[in-house]
């Protein structure tokens, strides 16, 4: 009798194709892990530590980076807000009126300008000239008002300042 033809030789053959698809599926699992040891050295930077050991690492340098993170907002707002102060107190609002102040046709030679911060604060500046004089005058004002009686040109430069968008850089 041929042995590929009795139980004996039925039973090698089976245990023959059996082992070698064990082997093949050997074959392939240790491909598969060779790769995932790769990722994991690729993730852990080839140490010695675990997957939770660097999932805690991890963790904790983020939350280092949301520390930096959050200080340093803290700190741009403080800085925005002495940056808005600052801001605030510069020339915001400007105008300027041309004038006769001696109602001679001289060519509207007077002028008075005024000069306002965010909250209404500043200078109005009057330059009044004539033929053989000129005098300026500066008159501090406070939210809009002056401690001076003011000219009527004086009182015209304030509202159209106030009036008026602010001034552009």
């Amino acid at each position: 009798m041929d042995g590929l033809t009795t139980t004996q030789g039925i039973v090698a053959l089976a245990a023959a194709g059996l082992a070698i698809v064990a082997l093949l599926w050997a074959i392939v699992l240790a491909v598969k892990l060779r790769r995932v040891r790769a990722a994991q050295r690729a993730v852990l930077g080839g140490g010695q530590a675990d997957l939770v050991a660097h999932a805690a690492q991890i963790q904790e340098a983020f939350v280092q980076l949301r520390d930096w993170v959050e200080e340093t907002a803290v700190r741009l707002e403080e800085r925005m807000a002495t940056a808005e102060r600052r801001i605030d107190g510069c020339v915001a609002y400007t105008s300027l009126v041309r004038y006769d102040a001696w109602g001679e046709m001289s060519g509207r030679q007077s002028s008075t300008m005024a000069l306002l911060d965010a909250r209404r604060t500043g200078v109005v500046v009057s330059s009044i000239l004539h033929r053989d004089q000129a005098r300026v005058y500066v008159k501090q004002v406070r939210e809009g008002e002056s401690e001076l009686e003011l000219s009527p040109e004086e009182q015209q430069a304030i509202e159209t300042a106030m009036a008026g968008a602010p001034a552009r850089a």
